[in-house]
């Protein structure tokens, strides 16, 4: 790192509880030493994309951003198939691929990691013309983001909205008939959910790998109430990859389609509107990353 720009989330609840002048004072202190420039911004969330997509264009050579995964998708598609490294800080609730990239959750941690880390490339997968880093769902999880929305801020916590937000979602969701198209060879699917990830999750929700090649979709089936509360269940405590409900395939492209002509998407946790069919692909190694080194290696050699 060299030339670094940090853009910093201004709404990321974890920023805002530790408090922004702590936190450019912890990253000065922290980065000025690797860096001939150094410069932090505080933006407004819709303003993230457009200030990464600058950079791509300018001399930085190292973009940082702060903030949830949200955040980290605008940076990682403005910055896909360039010469940049992107760092990420885990200022959000979830968090998958900064915790993917061995940043600790606590922010003095965080900034310490990004500090030793090293630059790694990573896979990034589409749906359509959008890129994600993580994971692309419809049915439970587009319910889910869309419910996230709703309660972001609540007055107990994040954590406290996460849970509340799983409960409308259950609420609000319900089975639906698509044809699924993996890797050429088609079947009709009666589902609650479809998730599609970017290279495969354990159970805990972690990937050891960060750059094989591959997507694996995940198909929450059809199996009434109860099932439907099960299947919910195993998905957000880490037990999902044992659970009868759920079938997971890879694949390196999926298509699904529907009578619809327009789905809600939960990508990367945010709630997009996106034309069916959904065409999924993989692009390998498409993004320059930010690796902490006391992380397991998550790439190939």
């Amino acid at each position: 790192m060299h030339r670094i720009l940090v853009l910093l989330n201004a709404r990321a609840g974890t920023l805002l509880d530790t408090g922004t002048d702590h936190v450019k004072e912890a990253l000065r202190a922290a980065l000025s030493a690797r860096a001939q420039r150094l410069d932090i911004h505080l933006l407004k969330p819709r303003n993230i994309h457009s200030a990464v997509a600058q950079a791509r264009h300018s001399d930085y050579d190292t973009i940082v951003v702060g903030g949830g995964d949200g955040s980290a998708n605008c940076a990682a598609g403005a910055l896909a198939g360039s010469d940049k490294t992107l760092g990420v800080l885990p200022f959000g609730t979830v968090n998958l691929l900064g915790r993917d990239l061995g940043m600790p959750p606590d922010i003095d941690a965080a900034i310490a990691a990004l500090s030793t880390a090293q630059p790694r490339r990573i896979d990034l997968a589409r749906v359509n013309d959008r890129f994600f880093h993580s994971l692309c769902g419809i049915g439970f999880f587009s319910q889910m983001a869309r419910a996230r929305e709703e309660t972001r801020g609540h007055p107990l916590g994040r954590f406290l909205g996460f849970g509340l937000a799983a409960l409308r979602a259950l609420r609000r969701s319900g089975r639906f008939t698509l044809e699924l198209e993996i890797d050429g060879h088609a079947q009709a699917v009666d589902a609650l959910a479809v998730l599609v990830t970017n290279n495969r999750f354990g159970p805990d929700w972690r990937r050891p790998h960060l750059d094989r090649g591959m997507l694996e979709v995940h198909i929450a089936e059809n199996s009434g109430a109860l099932g439907m509360l099960k299947a919910t269940t195993d998905l957000l405590t880490g037990s999902w990859r044992e659970s009868p409900g759920i079938r997971s395939i890879t694949a390196r492209e999926v298509v699904i389609r529907h009578a619809r002509r327009r789905a809600w998407t939960a990508t990367d946790g945010e709630l997009i509107r996106e034309r069916l069919p959904l065409r999924y692909g993989i692009r390998p190694q498409a993004l320059n990353v930010l690796m902490a080194n006391e992380s397991k290696p998550t790439t190939a050699s």
